[in-house]
């Protein structure tokens, strides 16, 4: 893991393959039934629900019956006086129907929201415990979308499906049974209409959970376009390519509009399904209702209550079918999030190294994107409080070094050794100990400074904290703060300038005390007002420790004690500054134009 949280370059393209899976039928219903196990006395409060759920729905159902002993009392059979006690009945089961129902979905949307609550828990900290490689290579806005598109569309299905479901399937239950307990033959609608509604449910269900995942898949694809072109702005706008990312995006949103019709589309045909469906079944039900009254079976009134609960029955077994839709898509959603957590990732043993040293080895390291070679047969070796600097034009190769001895990428090949331990071995705890990472783009935590400045050392004092400012150079700009540390910074406070939230990342790096920092372009957002600070922060953090530092700024480069200059993801030149400016190559011509470049710029600033 990162010891410090930084926000990198764009992720690339990552093939379908490389995407997190999703989760099987059986894991879906593993993990539901772990989430539900971890709720106190789940059981007894789900069979509690169903309970108050089924005598509420029983309830409602009655209440057809008692209608129809109206239409008996208005054809003369039985005495006037008993309509005050069918009106009496009628309210008092009405109010208890209502009074159960909605205890009973109250007790399990408290459960179902709970349950919600410690999966969204549980992936939040999968994702955060996962491999940083392997969340590139599956795409961030992958991970993005899974976190946040399908935890809400999950929550909203629950939301929405529950009451319908509940009510539903217990009125379509208590129906029936009322149904067969006033005549048999009433069970003949059911028989007939119930195998036309599970072909219609079947089709539907064959088709709709792929067309949903392609969805939510097109919609993982748009966040991903979104983040690239936000995080990338800099480059975006530096190579004129707003058009190409705007025309990217485009083609990533109607690509979601075109899925998504093609998903509702199922729909659409279920409907035609559950029209026909209806007809059948008033036809049924009329059809018997007449044969037992000219039968005496039954009287006028009790055939009419019949006919009512089945007519009353049609809004339940529609609301029942035509929120497969819902259910599906929220299904979709749940498959992606349990597709995270399904496998968590396994916590690497301590390997048993010793205390920190700071030496770095990498062997013949080669590493691949999926295209060519994005570093080849790569030889490194830092030695304990050795700085190393790596510069090259862009795409050399570098940040994808300091990305490989920071431990954030796997070696195709070759191996990456620290302390003589390969990185990948390491556990957090090992890791933590001997490595930290800080980039160009660096992320200002919502909170106080302090809470800010304590993740990279939980125990320190405020005179550890402002000893640690002082050393990066912030204290001017720290002096005008006016809550000084209980300054709220972030997202939901002061908003830091990029050279004092470096300097917050690089005072973070000093409380954590590493053996080894990796630095990727961390001074590059220095600009020619807050280089000197931003610098001399820098090299406070390098001293005296291993350090390997992706340079923007050659002047950065000049003082390392060995220099790697880096050409088509090879190392093509190393030696120190003087040793390489003695001759021709690529360092001497990145130096010349680098100098050319600063000796204007001190000529006329603007």
């Amino acid at each position: 893991m990162r010891a410090t949280t930084t926000s990198g370059a764009p992720a690339a393209d990552a093939p379908p393959g490389l995407r997190f899976p999703l989760a099987t039928v059986r894991q879906v219903r593993r993990e539901v039934a772990r989430q539900v196990g971890r709720v106190r006395h789940a059981r007894w409060w789900f069979l509690l629900a169903v309970v108050l759920l089924a005598l509420g729905s029983y309830a409602t159902v009655l209440v057809p019956q008692l209608m129809g002993r109206i239409v008996d009392l208005v054809l003369g059979e039985g005495t006037p006086g008993s309509l005050w006690g069918i009106g009496a009945t009628l309210v008092a089961l009405s109010v208890a129907g209502a009074a159960l129902s909605a205890v009973g979905f109250s007790l399990v949307a408290r459960l179902s929201e709970r349950v919600i609550a410690t999966l969204r828990q549980d992936m939040v900290g999968t994702a955060l415990g996962l491999p940083t490689h392997q969340v590139e290579d599956a795409g961030t806005g992958d991970l993005v979308s899974r976190s946040t598109d399908d935890v809400a569309e999950l929550s909203a299905a629950v939301t929405e499906t529950l009451p319908t479901l509940s009510t539903s399937l217990f009125s379509i239950a208590a129906t029936v049974i009322a149904l067969s307990v006033l005549d048999w033959h009433f069970l003949v609608i059911p028989v007939v209409v119930a195998p036309v509604y599970y072909v219609a449910a079947r089709r539907y269900l064959a088709r709709a959970p792929q067309r949903y995942a392609v969805e939510r898949a097109a919609m993982a694809e748009r966040a991903r376009r979104v983040l690239e072109a936000i995080r990338g702005r800099a480059t975006v706008r530096a190579f004129s390519m707003e058009d190409r990312m705007h025309t990217e995006i485009e083609g990533a949103s109607w690509n979601v509009v075109r899925k998504a019709i093609t998903a509702r589309t199922t729909m659409l045909v279920l409907n035609t399904w559950m029209l026909g469906v209806e007809f059948l079944m008033l036809t049924l039900a009329l059809a018997v209702g007449y044969y037992l009254v000219t039968a005496d079976a039954l009287t006028v009134g009790a055939v009419t209550g019949a006919v009512l609960m089945i007519i009353q029955t049609r809004g339940p077994v529609n609301m029942l079918m035509r929120v497969l839709d819902v259910v599906q898509s929220g299904y979709a959603s749940l498959a992606r999030i349990v597709g995270v957590v399904a496998d968590p990732p396994v916590p690497v043993p301590d390997s048993g190294a010793d205390a920190p040293r700071g030496r770095v080895e990498l062997r013949a390291v080669s590493f691949s994107y999926g295209g060519g070679w994005a570093v080849r047969a790569v030889d490194l070796t830092i030695d304990p409080g050795e700085t190393v600097a790596v510069v090259g034009a862009s795409g050399a190769g570098k940040t994808t070094v300091a990305a490989l001895v920071a431990g954030l990428r796997v070696p195709d090949s070759g191996v990456v050794l620290v302390d003589g331990h390969p990185v990948s071995r390491l556990s957090d705890r090992e890791r933590v100990a001997r490595i930290a990472t800080v980039s160009q783009e660096v992320h200002v935590f919502s909170g106080t400074l302090r809470q800010d400045l304590t993740l990279a050392k939980p125990d320190a004092s405020d005179a550890d904290l402002l000893a640690a400012l002082d050393r990066v150079r912030a204290r001017s700009w720290f002096d005008r703060l006016h809550a000084g540390l209980d300054t709220v910074v972030g997202s939901r406070g002061l908003q830091l300038e990029p050279v004092a939230a470096q300097q917050l990342a690089l005072a973070r790096i000093l409380l954590l005390d590493p053996a080894i920092v990796v630095m990727d372009e961390a001074t590059a957002e220095a600009g020619s007002a807050g280089a000197g600070a931003l610098e001399d922060a820098a090299d406070e953090v390098t001293r005296g420790r291993s350090a390997l530092v992706v340079a923007h700024r050659l002047d950065q480069a000049s003082r390392a004690d060995l220099i790697l200059v880096m050409d088509g993801g090879e190392i093509v030149e190393r030696g120190t500054h003087e040793q390489l400016l003695a001759r021709p190559g690529v360092y001497h011509r990145l130096w010349t134009t680098w100098s050319a470049g600063r000796r204007e710029l001190d000529v006329d600033p603007v």
